[in-house]
């Protein structure tokens, strides 16, 4: 087994003398750090790729890598042990394997490894909108695991037109909608459409993208529904261009609940601006692109708004139900 520890581009030719080492019958894995050339590692690397490439912001991460490789030299009984293999409630070791859990009143999710609490009742019902940061400083690598981590809050929900909407919004030095609430009506089309979604690659506008979520996306012409809770996912890795305070308050005012999650150089203090409160509930922070999905895991359990079951709209609908059953008896 080899490990190749990079920075950088290479100097000299990879391809062939990685292709011989392989064919001699070394596993070669391929870590990048920093602005490394992502082509390069895949020369490098031994099939599956997946299994074989990794990537980290900088060296003062790199050591979040040791529970992998662990993992792939070690003989190991008891692999929950070893960390939580992604699994969000509960890891459960198997003779040389591992599955994942959830705790009572939770389901396991298609993926194996999430948990939903969204039960799909009429209480699962919300209007969600990301808008997504695609300026330059993201980078394309980093930009498909942001692809990753909407499709990993999808994965929770229940979509249909009774349960919840999802809606996408890209910004850089402008704003694009790339679909409004509602033109999906499943996981499986709104995943595709994320996986398709094409790199901006600008500046950082979040005020204008948070007019816009105001003025555009939760609106009824765009596929917003009256009287579902509006929730707002801001994902950004930098410092805005423009103004966002006024846009942040009346997003909050008009009773959007709105998360602010920032990787790299994104500022906290304009992340806490933007989050509902609670404000510590509703922004995350994480330096490294790679952990993500982490994020994402906490996101999928506090958006799931469940109703009230005494709020004078359930009464009334319980009022009604029985008022047709007792109809129906007496006939």
């Amino acid at each position: 087994v080899a490990i190749v520890v990079t920075d950088g581009r290479p100097q000299d030719g990879v391809q062939d003398v990685s292709a011989r080492a392989r064919a001699a019958g070394i596993e070669i894995f391929a870590i990048g750090v920093g602005r490394v050339d992502m082509h390069t590692l895949r020369q490098i690397a031994s099939e599956p790729l997946d299994d074989h490439v990794d990537y980290v912001e900088s060296y003062s991460v790199i050591e979040k890598l040791t529970h992998k490789f662990q993992e792939a030299f070690c003989v190991v009984s008891d692999l929950c042990a070893t960390g939580d293999h992604d699994c969000e409630q509960i890891c459960i070791s198997t003779p040389g394997a591992y599955k994942c859990a959830c705790k009572e009143g939770f389901t396991l999710n298609s993926d194996g490894k999430t948990c939903s609490a969204c039960s799909g009742g009429s209480g699962s019902a919300l209007d969600l909108v990301f808008l997504i940061d695609g300026s330059k400083s993201v980078r394309p690598e980093n930009f498909e695991l942001v692809k990753k981590f909407i499709n990993q809050i999808v994965d929770s929900l229940e979509v249909s037109d009774k349960q919840a909407q999802v809606g996408l919004v890209q910004y850089s030095s402008s704003v694009r909608q790339e679909f409004p609430l509602g033109q999906f009506k499943n996981k499986k089309d709104i995943k595709a459409a994320v996986k398709k979604m094409a790199y901006m690659e600008k500046g950082t506008m979040t005020g204008q993208a948070l007019k816009y979520l105001i003025d555009s996306s939760f609106s009824i012409i765009n596929g917003a529904r009256p009287g579902v809770p509006k929730v707002g996912i801001v994902f950004t890795d930098g410092r805005s261009q423009d103004y966002i305070t006024d846009a942040a308050k009346k997003a909050k005012d008009l009773g959007f609940r709105m998360f602010a999650v920032g990787v790299g150089n994104a500022v906290e203090d304009e992340l806490r601006e933007i989050a509902s409160e609670p404000v510590a509930e509703h922004y995350f922070y994480t330096a490294d692109f790679r952990t993500i999905s982490k994020i994402g895991k906490k996101l999928q359990m506090k958006i799931c708004i469940e109703e009230d079951p005494c709020e004078c709209k359930s009464i009334v609908k319980f009022q009604a139900k029985v008022e047709d059953l007792i109809d129906s008896l007496q006939q």
